[in-house]
């Protein structure tokens, strides 16, 4: 079969981490055009992914003819034009997370790709966490009777450096809310539905990072109540010291229901803790094999770093849902979804007082 032709649309870290190694498993899929307005960024992307066809300006590459699809891993502010202008010419399109810089900009993008009919994605990667997967399975199988509670907490700490643009509020539309609390956001979405209200606040810690003036949260806390009665508490911070970073801190989720509670903890993938009624104490188990990797995924499981190497399954899923011609998990749709509670939730910190979710 022909292979697809892939263009990657800002090709700075989360690009040589997780986009390009994942297409490369992917025999059905071809980097063909790469796309990013920094010359060295760009340079190196390029001779990681062995591609001479590399464009400053997305236009120009979303024109072409070998592109069938679009990976755009660029600030969020730029989502939205870039997608709209992918999805009129007909390709398929991955966006990061978050969808959006807001819900009608979501909006837009969903009903587009959809009327376009052309395979949407956005970037939950922690979905495809091997235990994750697992949990979503028990829970959906009725393993922990009616759903009582949903409970997450990422604790990281970034300290006063850097963070570029994502301390921009009008390139990241929100900080921690939009850059880690929107994985547990989706992440709960798919076990207990939607949510139907919300009270949130948001913190700043550190107005200066790395010598730049920073005007997003470092910290958000979310008290939930879903449609289906349950309850959720959900909180992420990237000022928590002495918590360290990325997929090696703080990373939990429990979920807790009439016949037993589950427990994930990232340093973990592999195995999942589980309580039963009647008991005192939660026990170990380790994941079943079918479950770490998605089906199908050409990506050996006991080989690299668990914490990292379940990103590539993010890839083969959209990969994947363009030769079968069917929807991806997670969609666009569900971008909006969390993209919905994210901005009730920036409503309800600036506003203090309970707020309804609306898609």
């Amino acid at each position: 079969m022909k292979q697809i032709g892939f263009a990657i649309i800002g090709c700075g870290g989360i690009t040589l981490q997780n986009h390009l190694p994942g297409l490369a498993l992917c025999p059905e899929a071809k980097v063909v055009a790469l796309c990013d307005a920094n010359p060295t960024v760009l340079k190196e992307a390029s001779r990681r992914a062995g591609v001479d066809a590399c464009f400053a300006d997305y236009a120009d590459l979303v024109r072409r003819e070998d592109v069938d699809a679009v990976i755009i891993a660029t600030p969020n502010c730029y989502h939205a034009p870039i997608a709209l202008a992918a999805i009129a010419a007909g390709k398929h399109v991955f966006v990061e997370k978050p969808l959006a810089m807001n819900v009608a900009e979501a909006r837009q993008m969903t009903q587009a790709a959809e009327r376009a009919g052309v395979r949407n994605m956005t970037a939950f990667t922690y979905r495809f966490v091997p235990a994750m997967r697992y949990m979503v399975h028990l829970v959906k199988s009725g393993a922990i009777g009616q759903p009582y509670h949903f409970r997450s907490c990422r604790l990281q700490d970034w300290g006063r450096r850097d963070l570029g643009w994502r301390q921009i509020s009008k390139m990241a539309g929100s900080g921690e809310l939009g850059d880690m609390l929107s994985h547990r956001i989706d992440y709960a979405h798919t076990m207990f539905g939607p949510m139907r209200r919300l009270v949130a606040d948001m913190r700043r810690f550190h107005d200066i990072r790395g010598g730049q003036r920073s005007d997003l949260e470092d910290w958000v806390g979310i008290i939930a109540e879903f449609t289906s009665g349950a309850s959720g508490m959900l909180e992420s911070s990237k000022a928590a010291t002495g918590r360290g970073e990325s997929a090696r801190s703080q990373d939990y989720v429990e979920v807790n229901g009439s016949e037993g509670t589950l427990v994930f903890q990232l340093e973990q993938p592999h195995q999942l803790l589980i309580g039963k009624s009647g008991r005192t104490q939660l026990e170990t188990e380790q994941i079943p094999r079918e479950f770490l990797k998605v089906p199908g995924s050409p990506r050996n499981p006991a080989e690299g770093d668990p914490l990292f190497n379940f990103r590539y399954d993010q890839t083969f899923e959209f990969v994947r849902a363009i030769v079968e011609e069917r929807p991806c998990s997670p969609s666009f749709a569900d971008g909006l979804q969390a993209q919905a509670v994210m901005e009730a939730a920036q409503i309800s910190a600036r506003e203090k007082r309970w707020v309804e979710v609306v898609a």
